[in-house]
């Protein structure tokens, strides 16, 4: 394997609903911008394909490695685009009918899928705006901690409510992760006080980047996204960021600066517990 390098990389944000061609149509507009700012790796949010009815994503499920529909597109558009994209909230056909797995797909540049991550943490909540998502009634969850391969080193990948477990994170980064992927759909009642704490939080504790890409506004009833996409270095200072609308946010991964700050602050190799 070739030694790490500087990447261009870049989260990209969209407003996601039940429509798949439209929702489809913003990942490509996305996806493309950000190669035209030159990113080579981009991630694409949760639900990127479908945000809305939590039984609706059902009729959307796809096996994985092989694919259909949906990944046939994003494959076409990796090849197409040049870039190499990880896309959160993949809709995979699960051991039942009923339940799916919320996979995060990394595909290379060529197209083909170079790793898979089932979400481990399942979003159930009954939050005080009236927002209430019980993911658990159709999905399954996942049990194996994943890291893949990317030009700027190991990337551990997650989604979303795994944000708010720092041990999947400490173990992403025994696994030598030098980045870690959040491709989410936070809540605007959560996202205002919770995202970018512990976005920052994660990425000062692991001193490693992070790319967090979230979806933004209103999908359908009272779900609504917070948007602010960013991505974050191992100091834990945000390096490129969005609004609230939909959007790309571009930033320049340095492998070295993650060796730099292990170094010069080593809190990992001080660990007791």
């Amino acid at each position: 394997m070739s030694e790490p390098r500087s990447t261009r990389v870049a989260v990209a944000q969209i407003t996601s609903t039940a429509e798949v061609a439209a929702n489809l149509d913003a990942v490509d507009r996305t996806v493309r911008l950000a190669a035209a700012q030159g990113a080579e790796f981009v991630l694409v949010p949760e639900c990127f394909a479908y945000l809305g009815p939590e039984r609706g994503k059902l009729a959307l499920v796809e096996p994985l490695p092989e694919g259909g529909p949906i990944l046939a597109r994003c494959q076409a558009l990796a090849r197409d685009a040049g870039v190499s994209l990880v896309l959160g909230g993949f809709w995979e056909r699960g051991p039942e009918p009923t339940r799916a797995f919320n996979a995060c797909v990394h595909l290379r540049a060529d197209g083909t899928v170079a790793a898979i991550y089932r979400k481990i943490h399942l979003f159930d909540v009954d939050l005080a705006d009236g927002t209430r998502v019980v993911e658990s009634d159709t999905l399954t969850p996942g049990d194996a901690i994943v890291t893949t391969s990317t030009p700027f080193g190991p990337l551990g990948l997650s989604i979303c409510y795994d944000l708010r477990f720092p041990e999947l994170y400490r173990r992403l980064v025994e696994r030598g992760a030098v980045a870690l992927a959040v491709p989410a759909a936070f809540t605007l009642m959560t996202g205002k006080d919770h995202w970018e704490v512990l976005l920052r939080a994660r990425a000062i504790e692991s001193q490693a980047y992070v790319l967090a890409a979230g979806q933004t506004g209103r999908h359908f009833g009272t779900r609504v996204s917070y948007g602010h996409s960013m991505i974050i270095d191992p100091w834990g200072t945000v390096l490129a960021q969005c609004g609230e609308g939909e959007g790309v946010a571009v930033a320049t991964i340095e492998p070295s600066l993650v060796s730099r700050v292990r170094r010069q602050l080593p809190s990992l190799a001080h660990r007791r517990l």
